[in-house]
């Protein structure tokens, strides 16, 4: 009786450990959401200048809110190793970029998503670590693991097709500046395959673990509809909204189609 006991509470004492991680993750997740919605009512009440607010806030908390999902999978050791890996990584790949024009064209931030370091907004390394998590989780459900080639290939496309929303978004807000526009909406072919380069090249050096899918689809399949929604309502820019819509979209789809028993 006293062992049959024992087990029982051995088996809810995890469950117990984590139910306050699962609710802060529910918490950012939720801020997050507001804060996207929030951002165009705030502009329509106050004007442009709550945009900087409003994007720095939103990167945050998505970041914050993918970090709680990973530690809830992952615990701490590893999300440690894989921030320490992102985080120096796209900051050194964005000043690169910036300085020299390799691999995604000549292009320069403005002092518009302040404050910069080195000449990079703060705020970006953090946009690739709020980002790669649920693409790997796009290419961990279509391919069922997290090794191989397919598995980096499909990864680095869902991260790509993040930036058929976000790249018209940030040039037309004044974020960065490129120097020679390209046909898609003013921004060069050659930066979609610096993106597929670099998500390649940072997911082959964290080699990330067994994912926690479904929270982050849920992640990806957000930024998806609300950058859908907003660019083409919101934003008047249909054009991009269209592009990222499908190309998400489809990721997505794969990713919900291929699914099969992965938490």
């Amino acid at each position: 009786m006293v062992s049959s006991i024992q087990q029982v509470l051995q088996r809810l004492a995890p469950d117990v450990r984590q139910r306050p991680l699962l609710q802060l993750a529910d918490l950012l997740t939720a801020a997050w959401l507001l804060a996207l919605i929030a951002i165009p009512i705030l502009r329509w009440v106050f004007g442009d200048g709550v945009l900087h607010q409003g994007v720095i806030a939103g990167v945050v908390l998505q970041a914050s809110a993918v970090v709680a999902i990973s530690y809830q999978a992952w615990g701490a050791r590893q999300v440690l190793r894989i921030a320490a890996i992102v985080i120096p990584s796209s900051w050194l790949i964005e000043r690169i970029g910036s300085t020299t024009g390799f691999p995604f064209g000549p292009y320069h931030y403005t002092d518009a998503l302040a404050p910069l370091v080195g000449g990079v907004p703060a705020v970006i390394p953090l946009a690739w670590l709020m980002m790669l998590p649920p693409a790997w989780a796009v290419a961990h459900a279509v391919t069922g693991a997290v090794r191989g080639w397919r598995f980096v290939a499909v990864s680095a496309l869902a991260f790509t097709m993040w930036d058929l929303f976000l790249d018209p978004q940030m040039v037309a807000w004044g974020y960065w500046v490129w120097e020679t526009p390209g046909i898609y909406f003013g921004i060069p072919l050659i930066n979609y395959g610096g993106w597929l380069l670099s998500s390649v090249l940072l997911t082959v050096a964290v080699r990330p673990p067994r994912l926690p899918v479904r929270p982050l689809l849920v992640i990806y399949g957000a930024v998806w509809f609300l950058q859908s929604v907003g660019m083409t309502f919101f934003w008047q820019m249909p054009g991009p909204a269209l592009f990222g819509f499908t190309g998400m979209g489809l990721m997505l789809l794969w990713a919900i189609r291929r699914r099969r028993h992965i938490p």
